[in-house]
């Protein structure tokens, strides 16, 4: 591993990670910053699987270069490991950056939802998120597909970029890892889950079975929409609709929080935990 020691936050070797919160806002063209040692290895991880996701170069504040050696030491040669003192690493982020560690990755290709579910096996769980513009609950979302071996996740084109960089903070890594597809309308993410012979069911507090009750299909797909709005009407009259059931008082729960419930209940049906 060569280590490269950045003096200066103006040094144009370590541009792509000036100011990393406006960047985050504009257009990144495939390519995300990754915060954080978990992150950091699962980047690492999804390089050294090939395919999908690839590091550019790595940025270190300098007394964390040590502990993240076994990591760093998974990515090829050719990928620039930059190191800098707590000031000039500020100075580079734009912000007092606690966690240290920080490493530009691209997203190689991009898979759409007819080829994802197309790839699928005859047993698998997808979730579906419809108009969810929040990154934490998009993240959150991410890491409970992972925590109950989701098959793929899909997003409408409504929903944000889960490569924005709190959204993959907050999925601990794991929208570099579980299978993914963004774009299109909604008519058209169900239409292809239809036609792909899944069992298709929306989550909502209106839901008219009780998620302890939905029935276990080889293939199911679990419906997310937005906290607030939910899930279209309109759809909801053409798909099977489930609930969590919970205390009075209370609207209903937070979207990747209900997730997770409704995935945990799917998944142990199915027989995948």
């Amino acid at each position: 591993m060569t280590v490269i020691r950045i003096e200066h936050a103006e040094d144009p070797r370590i541009d792509e990670f000036r100011s990393i919160r406006e960047r985050d806002l504009v257009g990144r063209h495939g390519r995300f910053i990754a915060e954080g040692t978990v992150v950091l290895r699962m980047l690492a991880a999804a390089h050294k699987r090939g395919g999908e996701f690839a590091a550019e170069k790595i940025l270190i504040l300098e007394n964390r270069l040590a502990g993240v050696a076994d990591i760093l030491s998974e990515f090829p040669e050719d990928v620039p490991v930059y190191v800098a003192d707590s000031a000039v690493l500020d100075g580079i982020v734009g912000f007092h950056l606690h966690r240290g560690i920080l490493a530009v990755g691209r997203r190689v290709r991009e898979v759409s939802a007819s080829e994802l579910l197309a790839g699928l096996p005859e047993n698998a769980l997808v979730a579906a998120a419809i108009g969810i513009s929040n990154h934490d609950n998009i993240g959150s979302i991410f890491r409970n597909a992972a925590a109950f071996g989701v098959s793929a996740v899909l997003l409408d084109e409504s929903c944000c970029d889960p490569l924005y960089r709190k959204s993959l903070r907050v999925s601990v890594g794991a929208v570099l890892q579980v299978p993914y597809a963004r774009g299109g309308t909604t008519l058209e993410l169900v239409s292809g889950l239809f036609e792909n012979g899944f069992a298709v069911w929306g989550l909502s507090p209106a839901g008219r079975t009780e998620i302890r009750k939905v029935p276990s299909s080889p293939r199911m797909a679990l419906l997310t929409g937005s906290e607030g709005n939910g899930l279209p009407p309109a759809l909801m009259e053409k798909i099977e609709t489930a609930s969590i059931a919970q205390t009075p008082g209370l609207d209903s729960l937070n979207a990747a929080t209900a997730t997770g419930i409704a995935l945990y209940q799917i998944a142990s049906a199915q027989g995948r935990i």
